[in-house]
This record gives C-alpha cells, structure tokens and sequence, in this order.
C-alpha cells in the first residue's frame, strides 16, 4: 500500500495572506516614497490562479521529495522540483494539485498510457455523473505526474492502476492538462488496432 512521506504537511497560506494584507496596508499611506506601482503588481501576483497553483504545487513537493538533510536543503530541492514540474509543462497546462478520494462507485475516470506504449499517464474519460465528474476539477486529457507522492515518470500502466486501487483515504494527484498529447495516443492506438484489423483480414 502507498504511503506519504513522513514530513509534516507544509501549510503556508497564513503567510502569503499576511504578505498580501500588508501590501494593501502600505499601498494606502500618503508614502510617495513607496514603490506602491511595484507593490501593486506583487499583490495581483500573490492574489493569481497561477501562483496559487505554484504554491499547491510547492507544498505537495515539500512532502512528498525525496531530500535528506536541513529544512534549507529540503526547501532548496523542493523549489528545483517546483520549477520541474512547470518547466516540463511550457506550452501545456500548468501542473494543479488535485484531492480525490476512493468511494465505493470508484473515482469516476479511466486511465491510459504507460511506458509499455510509450507514453505517459492520461486521464481518457470522465464518466458523466460519476465522481471525477461532480467534483469538476479533473478534466480528459489531465496527465497524472504522481499520486500520493509516488511520481509517475517512466511507470507503466499497472502501477499507476495499482497505487490508484491501494491508496487508502484521500489522494493527492498532481496533474497538468495536455489533450494534444492525449488525442495523439488515441490515433496511435486506433491506427494500431485497425493495422491489426487489417492484417488480420488479409491472412488467408
């Protein structure tokens, strides 16, 4: 069975909402010496989807990341796995931490890929009305970067089934939304079967 990292959970909302509220208080004073244009643009970038997903992201990372020694350190290599992570996503969507949780219906998607067809994790289908579908933040062609801490890179299908089944309890998936990628292997996959098809009609 998957298990987390033993790391206390990282929780650091208090203090970008601290950083948020002082910015607002300094950019109310009669200060023409504050840089308030400068503040201004911080405070919209604190208060983004995107640096909310960054700060998601940042938190999973400093659980689940395999760091051994000071809190600098695992800091310093939580922050390279951040950057990773977003690196490896320019030009798709960004990565979002997503909670999900088993229920005895299932978690209401399909997963497809794996090293074995060469490419990496999907999500191929919501079913409509089941769980994935009324929770809303998972999406067909979401590629699954990890579960529960455990990452997906070069895994094949049967572990990603596996840790899926046997993760007790809530779940933590990073994934990032690429459905070029996903379209793609559906061809791949249909082009394959009707080669097949193909091939075995023409055997005499």
């Amino acid at each position: 069975m998957a298990t987390m990292n033993s790391t206390p959970p990282l929780n650091i909302d208090k203090d970008i909402k601290r950083t948020i509220h002082l910015l607002e208080l300094l950019k109310d004073r009669n200060d023409v010496s504050l840089p308030k244009e400068e503040m201004e643009q911080l405070r919209l970038v604190l208060t983004s989807s995107f640096f909310n997903s960054v700060k998601d992201v940042y938190e999973h990372m400093y659980q689940t990341v395999d760091a051994v020694g000071s809190a600098e350190v695992r800091a310093t290599t939580t922050a390279k796995a951040t950057v990773a992570a977003f690196a490896a996503s320019e030009g798709q969507g960004h990565p979002r931490v997503v909670e999900i949780e088993r229920l005895p219906e299932g978690f209401g998607f399909n997963v497809m890929g794996g090293t074995e067809h060469k490419c990496p994790i999907y999500i191929s289908r919501i079913i409509p009305g089941g769980y994935a579908d009324r929770l809303g933040t998972l999406r067909r062609g979401d590629q699954i970067l990890s579960i529960a801490g455990e990452t997906l890179e070069n895994s094949d299908h049967e572990k990603a089934v596996d840790l899926l089944k046997n993760t007790a309890g809530k779940i933590r998936l990073v994934v990032k939304y690429s459905p070029k990628i996903l379209e793609e292997m559906e061809w791949r996959f249909e082009h394959t079967k009707s080669f097949r098809r193909g091939r075995g009609h023409s055997t005499r």
